[in-house]
This record gives C-alpha cells, sequence and structure tokens, in this order.
C-alpha cells in the first residue's frame, strides 16, 4: 500500500466525539488518525453530493423554462 502524505493540523472537538472516535479505531484495530481522516472524507463526500452544481442548476432553470407547458401537461 502506498503511503500518503500527512499535513498536520490542529483543532478542537468535543470530548464525547472524540471518544467514539478512539473506540471506533480501538474496535477496529486502526490508528486514530485513518479513522479521523475517513470521517472527514465521508462529510466532505456528503457535503458535495448534496449540493448541486451550479452548471446543472443553471441546465435545470434553462430545462423549465423551455419545457414548463409540457412539463405542466405531463403532471396532469
Amino acid at each position: 500500500m502506498a503511503t500518503t502524505a500527512r499535513e498536520k493540523f490542529s483543532s478542537q472537538a468535543s470530548p464525547d466525539v472524540l471518544t467514539a472516535l478512539r473506540q471506533i479505531a480501538e474496535g477496529q484495530g486502526r490508528q486514530f488518525q485513518a479513522v479521523l481522516d475517513e470521517a472527514l472524507r465521508d462529510y466532505i463526500d456528503r457535503q458535495q453530493k448534496t449540493r448541486p452544481r451550479r452548471h446543472v442548476m443553471a441546465s435545470f432553470a434553462s430545462s423549465l423554462d423551455e419545457f414548463d407547458h409540457l412539463y405542466r401537461e405531463l403532471a396532469k
């Protein structure tokens, strides 16, 4: 397995969150930093997937403008 470059950072979290992450890491036999990295990646993925990209929304709005009459007919 290739090593991934890491960058140190400092932050704060509530004790219950840190305890839960440590318990997960221990229960899975993994390092704390690996579990934290996975949690951050999952959060980023969810945030990026829940917000439609600007060009997608622009295309959707254009489609609504162009085909509004058709959509209304199909909705009947």
